[in-house]
């Protein structure tokens, strides 16, 4: 296991200023993810230190761009990235991870039981099925390496209160052309990722609501 040092060192271009509570969840969440690796598919990545950089890196990131309160709704959550590697920084927030596939949802559940997160929800829905169900209730969405990015920006819009955020993980690529989306979303200047080449975060805000004439 990579020692608190070593674990700085990596995260230092992302997340300076690592707290020893935010390493010790780290170190414990990239124990138990690389330990399910072995048994069931949650990430291509294998090696600790590219896992630390690539995944809680970058997902960490954001806690230098933005404050981020309230209750988070992560789209796609995978592994947990970057929902569930958030409440690490923001240990007050309030979230919800939706992921479709059973056993990642147990491995989610477990990583939130071994570094004592309170106040997460593991949700088998997909974006389409939860986003009529839950109108205007969330204060930021995030979402990582999800396809279909057209139908997704809609619906996590619909998901957010009047000026509620969404984050987005993409490439500069896919960034610059969903810029050009029209939606209920105003759209900000893309957030290069440390260390990568072509990786941003896309923020956006939900415009407000404009009172009738």
């Amino acid at each position: 296991m990579l020692s608190e040092p070593r674990l700085r060192e990596l995260l230092k271009p992302f997340r300076p200023g690592l707290s020893s509570a935010e390493a010790s969840q780290v170190r414990l969440y990239l124990e138990l993810l690389l330990r399910w690796n072995q048994k069931i598919n949650l990430t291509a990545i294998h090696d600790p230190e590219t896992c630390v950089t690539r995944h809680f890196g970058e997902s960490l990131f954001l806690a230098t761009q933005a404050d981020l309160r309230g209750n988070l709704l992560d789209i796609g959550s995978g592994a947990g990235f970057p929902g569930l590697a958030l409440r690490i920084a923001f240990p007050d927030l309030a979230v919800t991870l939706l992921e479709p596939v059973a056993k990642k949802r147990a491995f989610l559940k477990e990583a939130a039981r071994v570094c004592e997160f309170s106040n997460i929800a593991v949700r088998p829905d997909r974006l389409e099925e939860f986003a009529p169900t839950a109108p205007n209730i969330f204060d930021t969405a995030t979402s990582r390496a999800v396809g279909k990015l057209d139908r997704l920006v809609p619906l996590a819009g619909r998901c957010l209160r009047p000026s509620g955020h969404l984050f987005l993980w993409l490439t500069l690529a896919q960034a610059a052309s969903l810029q050009s989306l029209r939606c209920i979303l105003r759209w900000h200047a893309p957030l290069p990722i440390p260390r990568s080449a072509s990786g941003v975060i896309l923020p956006g805000d939900r415009e407000e609501a404009r009172p009738q004439q």
